[in-house]
Protein backbone atom coordinates (compact mmCIF):
# COMPACT_ATOMS: atom_id res chain seq x y z
CA UNK A 1 0.00 0.00 0.00
CA UNK A 2 1.23 3.48 -0.87
CA UNK A 3 1.17 5.80 2.13
CA UNK A 4 1.83 9.37 3.14
CA UNK A 5 3.56 10.18 6.41
CA UNK A 6 2.28 13.28 8.18
CA UNK A 7 4.17 14.82 11.09
CA UNK A 8 3.23 17.98 12.97
CA UNK A 9 4.38 20.04 15.95
CA UNK A 10 2.81 23.26 17.17
CA UNK A 11 5.85 25.49 17.74
CA UNK A 12 9.43 26.03 16.60
CA UNK A 13 10.92 25.32 20.03
CA UNK A 14 13.93 23.04 19.99
CA UNK A 15 12.09 20.23 21.80
CA UNK A 16 9.27 20.41 19.27
CA UNK A 17 11.67 20.34 16.31
CA UNK A 18 13.31 17.26 17.82
CA UNK A 19 9.86 15.69 18.15
CA UNK A 20 9.20 16.37 14.47
CA UNK A 21 12.34 14.49 13.47
CA UNK A 22 11.48 11.65 15.83
CA UNK A 23 7.98 11.33 14.39
CA UNK A 24 9.40 11.04 10.88
CA UNK A 25 12.00 8.45 11.90
CA UNK A 26 9.53 6.26 13.81
CA UNK A 27 6.87 6.43 11.09
CA UNK A 28 9.40 5.54 8.38
CA UNK A 29 10.38 2.52 10.47
CA UNK A 30 6.72 1.55 10.84
CA UNK A 31 6.18 1.81 7.07
CA UNK A 32 9.21 -0.38 6.41
CA UNK A 33 8.07 -2.95 8.97
CA UNK A 34 4.67 -3.21 7.27
CA UNK A 35 6.12 -3.23 3.73
CA UNK A 36 4.44 0.06 2.81
CA UNK A 37 5.64 2.37 0.05
CA UNK A 38 6.10 5.94 1.33
CA UNK A 39 5.27 8.38 -1.47
CA UNK A 40 5.65 11.54 0.59
CA UNK A 41 6.69 12.77 4.04
CA UNK A 42 4.91 15.96 5.09
CA UNK A 43 6.20 17.90 8.10
CA UNK A 44 4.57 21.01 9.54
CA UNK A 45 4.96 23.43 12.40
CA UNK A 46 1.43 24.71 13.00
CA UNK A 47 -1.41 24.62 15.50
CA UNK A 48 -3.59 21.54 15.39
CA UNK A 49 -6.66 23.78 15.67
CA UNK A 50 -5.74 25.51 12.41
CA UNK A 51 -7.19 23.81 9.32
CA UNK A 52 -5.55 26.13 6.78
CA UNK A 53 -2.22 24.30 6.62
CA UNK A 54 -0.24 23.85 3.42
CA UNK A 55 0.76 20.34 4.39
CA UNK A 56 -2.87 19.30 4.91
CA UNK A 57 -3.83 20.60 1.46
CA UNK A 58 -0.83 18.83 -0.06
CA UNK A 59 -1.83 15.59 1.66
CA UNK A 60 -5.47 15.79 0.52
CA UNK A 61 -4.39 16.58 -3.05
CA UNK A 62 -2.25 13.45 -3.17
CA UNK A 63 -5.12 11.31 -1.92
CA UNK A 64 -7.48 12.91 -4.44
CA UNK A 65 -5.02 12.13 -7.24
CA UNK A 66 -4.86 8.48 -6.14
CA UNK A 67 -1.15 8.63 -5.32
CA UNK A 68 -1.66 6.97 -1.94
CA UNK A 69 -4.26 4.94 -0.06
CA UNK A 70 -2.98 5.25 3.49
CA UNK A 71 -1.91 7.87 6.01
CA UNK A 72 0.65 7.29 8.78
CA UNK A 73 0.58 9.56 11.85
CA UNK A 74 2.01 9.34 15.35
CA UNK A 75 -1.44 9.74 16.94
CA UNK A 76 -4.74 11.44 16.16
CA UNK A 77 -3.68 14.77 17.68
CA UNK A 78 -0.91 15.13 15.08
CA UNK A 79 -3.54 15.43 12.36
CA UNK A 80 -5.56 17.99 14.27
CA UNK A 81 -7.38 18.96 17.41
CA UNK A 82 -10.98 19.88 18.21
CA UNK A 83 -13.31 20.52 15.29
CA UNK A 84 -10.38 20.52 12.87
CA UNK A 85 -9.58 16.92 13.78
CA UNK A 86 -13.19 15.82 13.21
CA UNK A 87 -13.39 17.67 9.89
CA UNK A 88 -10.17 16.11 8.58
CA UNK A 89 -11.05 12.59 9.69
CA UNK A 90 -14.46 12.97 8.05
CA UNK A 91 -12.79 14.05 4.80
CA UNK A 92 -10.36 11.13 4.93
CA UNK A 93 -13.24 8.71 5.54
CA UNK A 94 -15.04 10.02 2.46
CA UNK A 95 -11.86 9.45 0.44
CA UNK A 96 -11.54 5.87 1.79
CA UNK A 97 -8.10 6.59 3.23
CA UNK A 98 -6.69 4.06 5.70
CA UNK A 99 -5.36 5.95 8.73
CA UNK A 100 -2.69 4.16 10.73
CA UNK A 101 -1.08 5.45 13.89
CA UNK A 102 2.09 4.61 15.72
CA UNK A 103 0.27 4.74 19.05
CA UNK A 104 -2.14 2.00 17.93
CA UNK A 105 0.50 -0.02 16.04
CA UNK A 106 -1.84 -0.12 13.05
CA UNK A 107 -5.32 1.13 12.17
CA UNK A 108 -6.21 4.23 14.17
CA UNK A 109 -8.94 3.64 16.74
CA UNK A 110 -10.95 6.78 17.42
CA UNK A 111 -12.57 7.35 20.79
CA UNK A 112 -16.23 6.49 21.18
CA UNK A 113 -17.20 10.17 21.36
CA UNK A 114 -15.25 11.06 18.20
CA UNK A 115 -16.75 8.09 16.34
CA UNK A 116 -20.23 9.20 17.37
CA UNK A 117 -19.61 12.77 16.18
CA UNK A 118 -18.34 11.48 12.82
CA UNK A 119 -21.42 9.31 12.47
CA UNK A 120 -23.67 12.30 13.16
CA UNK A 121 -21.76 14.44 10.66
CA UNK A 122 -22.18 11.71 8.02
CA UNK A 123 -25.93 11.49 8.65
CA UNK A 124 -26.34 15.27 8.45
CA UNK A 125 -24.35 15.43 5.22
CA UNK A 126 -26.46 12.66 3.69
CA UNK A 127 -29.68 14.51 4.52
CA UNK A 128 -28.25 17.74 3.12
CA UNK A 129 -27.51 15.89 -0.11
CA UNK A 130 -31.05 14.50 -0.20
CA UNK A 131 -32.56 17.96 0.38
CA UNK A 132 -30.37 19.41 -2.38
CA UNK A 133 -31.44 16.70 -4.85
CA UNK A 134 -35.11 17.12 -3.90
CA UNK A 135 -34.87 20.88 -4.50
CA UNK A 136 -33.43 20.22 -7.96
CA UNK A 137 -36.18 17.70 -8.69
CA UNK A 138 -38.87 20.07 -7.42
CA UNK A 139 -37.53 22.94 -9.55
CA UNK A 140 -37.31 20.71 -12.62
CA UNK A 141 -40.86 19.38 -12.19
CA UNK A 142 -42.24 22.86 -11.67
CA UNK A 143 -40.45 24.12 -14.77
CA UNK A 144 -41.73 21.24 -16.90
CA UNK A 145 -45.27 21.79 -15.63
CA UNK A 146 -45.00 25.30 -17.01
CA UNK A 147 -43.86 24.18 -20.42
CA UNK A 148 -40.07 23.88 -20.06
CA UNK A 149 -38.53 21.21 -22.29
CA UNK A 150 -35.01 20.29 -21.07
CA UNK A 151 -34.25 18.70 -24.43
CA UNK A 152 -34.41 22.03 -26.23
CA UNK A 153 -31.74 24.74 -26.50
CA UNK A 154 -29.07 22.74 -24.65
CA UNK A 155 -26.38 22.68 -27.32
CA UNK A 156 -23.98 24.59 -25.04
CA UNK A 157 -24.33 22.26 -22.06
CA UNK A 158 -20.77 20.97 -22.51
CA UNK A 159 -19.49 24.48 -21.81
CA UNK A 160 -20.75 24.49 -18.23
CA UNK A 161 -17.41 23.66 -16.60
CA UNK A 162 -14.73 25.29 -14.53
CA UNK A 163 -14.80 28.36 -12.34
CA UNK A 164 -14.63 30.93 -15.13
CA UNK A 165 -17.73 32.73 -16.43
CA UNK A 166 -20.31 29.96 -16.57
CA UNK A 167 -22.21 29.62 -19.81
CA UNK A 168 -25.87 28.66 -19.62
CA UNK A 169 -28.95 29.37 -21.81
CA UNK A 170 -30.03 32.81 -20.63
CA UNK A 171 -33.04 32.69 -22.97
CA UNK A 172 -34.34 29.74 -20.97
CA UNK A 173 -33.84 31.70 -17.76
CA UNK A 174 -35.94 34.54 -19.20
CA UNK A 175 -38.64 32.10 -20.29
CA UNK A 176 -38.73 30.34 -16.93
CA UNK A 177 -38.84 33.71 -15.18
CA UNK A 178 -41.79 34.74 -17.33
CA UNK A 179 -43.52 31.56 -16.10
CA UNK A 180 -43.22 32.92 -12.54
CA UNK A 181 -40.41 30.61 -11.34
CA UNK A 182 -38.18 32.08 -8.65
CA UNK A 183 -34.45 32.50 -9.27
CA UNK A 184 -33.80 29.74 -6.75
CA UNK A 185 -36.09 27.37 -8.69
CA UNK A 186 -34.47 28.37 -11.99
CA UNK A 187 -30.98 27.78 -10.57
CA UNK A 188 -32.07 24.37 -9.24
CA UNK A 189 -33.46 23.49 -12.69
CA UNK A 190 -30.21 24.48 -14.41
CA UNK A 191 -28.16 22.48 -11.91
CA UNK A 192 -30.29 19.47 -12.72
CA UNK A 193 -29.25 19.94 -16.35
CA UNK A 194 -25.56 20.06 -15.50
CA UNK A 195 -24.99 23.81 -15.14
CA UNK A 196 -23.25 24.49 -11.82
CA UNK A 197 -24.86 27.87 -11.14
CA UNK A 198 -26.05 29.62 -8.01
CA UNK A 199 -29.21 31.64 -7.52
CA UNK A 200 -27.08 34.80 -7.32
CA UNK A 201 -25.38 34.06 -10.65
CA UNK A 202 -28.70 33.43 -12.38
CA UNK A 203 -30.19 36.61 -10.93
CA UNK A 204 -27.17 38.73 -11.92
CA UNK A 205 -27.03 37.36 -15.46
CA UNK A 206 -30.80 37.87 -15.86
CA UNK A 207 -30.47 41.50 -14.80
CA UNK A 208 -27.59 42.00 -17.24
CA UNK A 209 -29.68 40.52 -20.04
CA UNK A 210 -32.70 42.71 -19.24
CA UNK A 211 -30.49 45.81 -19.06
CA UNK A 212 -28.97 45.05 -22.48
CA UNK A 213 -32.43 44.49 -23.93
CA UNK A 214 -33.55 47.89 -22.63
CA UNK A 215 -30.45 49.58 -24.07
CA UNK A 216 -31.08 48.01 -27.48
CA UNK A 217 -34.69 49.18 -27.49
CA UNK A 218 -33.59 52.71 -26.63
CA UNK A 219 -31.09 52.80 -29.49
Amino acid sequence: MNVIIYCRVSTEKEAQVTSLARQESELLAMAAQKDMEVVDVIKEQASGYEIEREGVFQMLDRFSDGQAEGLLIQDETRLGRGNTKIALFHQLQKMNVHVLSLSHHGELQLSESDSMVLQIVGIVEEYQRKIHNLKIKRGMNKAMERGYNPGENLSNQHLARGRERIEFPIEEVVRLRSNKLTFEEIAATLRGLGYDVSKATVHRRYREYISLEKEEHKS
